[in-house]
């Protein structure tokens, strides 16, 4: 296959964003608001869950896509009380670098800095970098985080992944075995069965496994070991109903497996950066 790796500039119901296109056909979407990636497709398939019902003001979290969650997981964080859930990356405007392209592949890089916005809820000098590598059947994603202030850093977040799925209570999630397990929803601790299956609301945190997960035999998901979480969520019909910005069946098609650090702050010193990834690769396309 001949041809050459794209980038154009566009805009996605309203909001300014970024395409890249690969010549064998896969194509990505993603915002500058949150640098949040909102449509992934690879083998003729959308891979990523984007609500119909979402919110694009600019200014509110967008309900699906690969959110950014920094720098705090849901409201366990430093701040916790200031910060919005999930912390503020996700709310707001980030920059695009000039994209790397190649034959069959796409780079882009996009930034965040501290600036009056971020400082209103959060005191801390930072620079965040999303790296976006995009080749045939395969996304990864890196958060990079560079703490350019004078004191240590203490951070928590996601890649709070949303991912399409036909019918989730018939979907299965594997690579988890023996992991062990927190469930939000009851407060308990356990092992993580061999096969994650999901006939309810499920939210459960598992210390991140080794060896990469599958979701239904069609979608292989490994994360960095600096991310020491994996978050395993979907709201069901009850939940689902609740949030305005999904549709009453959402939940059928949207299953979240997220590379998160959950419980413990990672801390930067002055000056150190950390990095964390999550690769999503199609199988048997």
């Amino acid at each position: 296959m001949t041809g050459q790796a794209t980038c154009r500039d566009t805009v996605f119901a309203g909001l300014p964003a970024c395409e890249l296109a690969l010549p064998a056909g896969d194509r990505l979407v993603v915002a500058l608001h949150g640098a949040q990636v909102l449509s992934w497709v690879s083998g003729g398939l959308e891979r990523l869950y984007l609500s119909p019902n979402r919110v694009m003001d600019g200014q509110a979290a967008i309900r699906g896509g690969v959110p950014v969650c920094f720098p705090q997981f849901n409201q366990r964080g430093p701040l916790a009380e200031r910060l919005p859930k999930h912390g503020f990356a996700r709310n707001v405007a980030w920059r695009a670098d000039a994209p790397v392209l190649f034959a069959e592949r796409a780079e882009l890089t996009l930034r965040l800095a501290d600036n009056a916005q971020t400082r209103a809820w959060w005191p801390q000098a930072f620079e965040l970098q999303l790296h976006i590598d995009l080749s045939p059947g395969a996304l990864h994603i890196t958060l990079g985080v560079h703490n350019t202030d004078e004191q240590a850093l203490a951070f928590s977040g996601a890649l709070h992944t949303y991912l399409a799925v036909a019918d989730v209570a018939q979907a299965t999630l594997q690579g988890l075995g023996g992991q062990l397990e927190w469930d939000a929803l009851t407060n308990t601790h356990a092992q993580a069965p061999d096969t994650l299956r999901f006939a309810a609301e499920f939210d459960r945190v598992y210390d991140a496994a080794q060896q990469p997960l599958k979701l239904n035999h069609s979608l292989q998901i490994s994360q960095s070991p600096c991310w020491a979480h994996t978050v395993v969520w979907n709201p069901a019909e009850a939940l689902c109903s609740r949030l305005a910005d999904m549709p009453e069946d959402g939940w059928r098609h949207m299953l979240c497996v997220e590379a998160a650090q959950v419980y413990t702050p990672i801390t930067l010193p002055a000056g150190e950066r950390w990095a964390g990834w999550q690769r999503l690769q199609v199988l048997n396309p």
